[in-house]
């Protein structure tokens, strides 16, 4: 059975390539991916990965909290913890928790994540270059490593840069990191 962010997430990604008028290798050349793979999210057949979704997001110009923000059902100047949209990439360890998505009247957006023990995500480009994070490490510890600068935080922690290039996120055997993100 799928759930309904999957089957959510699905239709709003055959619409954006819809709208570009771009066919399924279109989008392959663009976005790094397997025409198969495609046709089986578009379908809500799988669930992408946080890999996935990035490729995705660098091939049409999002950042992954826009296109997730794009499946919610309407913006409110509260928004409930029931209502905050989670997406999570079990197989990478990786959680997200959008707490104040955007919206077309609000630039910034917050992000709760929590990365497990021993888990690694790496991106090789962000997908809007220049956007501007503010990384606070609530629990745990957290290596991310920026455009091949490695940065140790611990639990009380800020990292702010603006991401042009490639990106980790890394956590001991030890630890789960749980952070905020603020992207601007």
């Amino acid at each position: 059975m799928v759930d309904k962010l999957t089957k959510k997430l699905a239709d709003r990604l055959k619409r954006l390539r819809q709208e570009r008028g771009w066919s399924l290798d279109r989008l392959a050349e663009e976005s790094g991916l397997s025409r198969a793979t495609l046709s089986r999210l578009e379908k809500a057949e799988v669930s992408p990965t946080t890999e996935v979704l990035s490729k995705l997001c660098r091939a049409y110009a999002l950042a992954m909290s826009r296109l997730l923000a794009m499946v919610e059902e309407n913006a409110s100047p509260v928004v409930r913890h029931r209502d905050q949209l989670s997406w999570h990439d079990e197989k990478a360890g990786f959680l997200r928790r959008a707490v104040s998505p955007p919206d077309g009247h609000l630039v910034a957006e917050v992000l709760e994540c929590e990365l497990k023990a021993g888990a690694r995500i790496a991106y090789d480009m962000p997908p809007l270059p220049g956007l501007e994070h503010h990384l606070v490490l609530l629990e745990g510890s957290l290596d991310v490593t920026i455009e091949g600068q490695r940065h140790r935080l611990t639990a009380g922690d800020c990292l702010r840069y603006r991401l042009f290039g490639a990106s980790a996120f890394e956590t001991n055997e030890e630890s789960t990191a749980r952070y905020l993100l603020l992207l601007v």
